[in-house]
């Protein structure tokens, strides 16, 4: 009975993570994702209270990219858990009209904001410092960006990239020769 019991446990550690819902306003939403009021200024000090770094989620209703990224890379535990557990998500809607306010005090629709930071597709990911430098807004204070839809292992390697701050590393390992490396580690030349 105990090899049967440890079997079903190795089972479902192995099963993916639920594949997130669609709400209301067509994008997905995953558990770790946070409903905030969407002053950046409010979220940074929220996150840092809760040690966290924020990160700032584009998508748009009906992006076949952004469902790809939800159902083959998120529904990953160890993506999921790892991104659950290490950054403050908030979400953004590419074309919504829910204001938000910048670093720089700026308040703006989703959809001027991305305007502003010049985000043109989704998905588009916004990593943020842990302090934004007066007068800065989200995309000149940014530490990197990812634009659009990836594997398991590059997403994981680009947020524990920037969760390391290997960003201050002074040119010593940038992100591709970062993401090489791993790739290497992995010993089976997978970005996944």
């Amino acid at each position: 009975m105990k090899h049967v019991l440890g079997g079903a446990l190795a089972l479902l550690m192995a099963l993916p993570v639920m594949a997130a819902e669609l709400g209301d306003d067509g994008l997905h939403k995953q558990p770790w994702m946070r409903d905030t009021f969407k002053d950046l200024r409010e979220d940074l000090a929220e996150a840092n209270a809760e040690g966290k770094r924020l990160v700032l989620f584009f998508e748009q209703r009906g992006c076949i990219y952004c469902d790809k990224m939800h159902k083959e890379v998120f529904s990953d535990a160890v993506v999921s858990d790892y991104i659950g557990d290490t950054y403050f998500v908030v979400q953004l809607n590419l074309h919504g009209d829910i204001e938000v306010t910048d670093f720089d005090g700026e308040t703006l629709s989703e959809k001027d904001m991305a305007r502003k930071w010049r985000v043109m597709f989704t998905p588009n990911i916004v990593f943020l410092p842990e302090e934004v430098s007066e007068g800065q807004n989200a995309l000149e204070a940014s530490v990197a960006v990812m634009p659009g839809a990836f594997g398991k292992g590059t997403t994981l390697d680009m947020f524990t990239w920037v969760a390391e701050k290997r960003y201050l590393l002074d040119g010593e390992e940038d992100f591709q020769r970062y993401h090489a490396r791993m790739i290497q580690q992995r010993s089976n030349g997978s970005t996944d």
